[in-house]
């Protein structure tokens, strides 16, 4: 065949190629995941009681938290007993946020589970949904309360520092 036929059968496939990719879902393959709404990262994170970004609306708007502040220590010259009321503060924070996450991963295990026994309603549906909106709104509530609280700690000078050198 001459080049000039090749040319048009690839110019004539190549749309149906690209449409044929551009069908896959970007789900595939979650569907293997023990909790499908769930990467196992998340999974992670929750079971931690890790930040994920709960506390922006604080943390860049000067309202420092406390596993930062642990972490920022000796530039933010703490007195013993700031040290002490920021590592209550940081305990307290960390332990409420690994129990909501933990209720947060068993309640979408469970939401799963009725998807994938067909057993789900429109009631038990709105019901799930709605309990899981309220434990999230509860986990960031525990993360944005523990950015007030540990403001109170610190002095304005501090603060200040705090958001230099976090690079805000």
């Amino acid at each position: 065949m001459r080049i000039w036929t090749w040319l048009v059968l690839i110019a004539i496939a190549l749309p149906g190629i690209a449409a044929a990719q551009s069908t896959k879902s970007p789900y595939a393959g979650e569907q293997s995941r023990e909790i499908k709404s769930l990467s196992s990262q998340q999974v992670s994170l929750y079971m931690k009681g890790a930040g994920m970004g709960l506390a922006k609306a604080a943390e860049l708007n000067r309202y420092p938290g406390p596993m930062h502040v642990l972490e920022l220590d000796a530039e933010l010259r703490l007195s013993d007993d700031q040290r002490a009321a920021t590592e209550k503060l940081f305990h307290a924070v960390k332990d409420e946020a690994r129990r909501l996450g933990a209720e947060i991963v068993e309640l979408e295990r469970e939401l799963d589970g009725l998807f994938v026994a067909g057993e789900i309603t429109e009631t038990e549906l709105t019901r799930r949904v709605t309990e899981i909106g309220k434990k999230q709104a509860e986990l960031r509530l525990a993360h944005l309360r523990a950015h007030l609280k540990q403001r109170v700690v610190l002095t304005a000078e501090q603060t200040s520092r705090y958001v230099e050198l976090r690079g805000y």
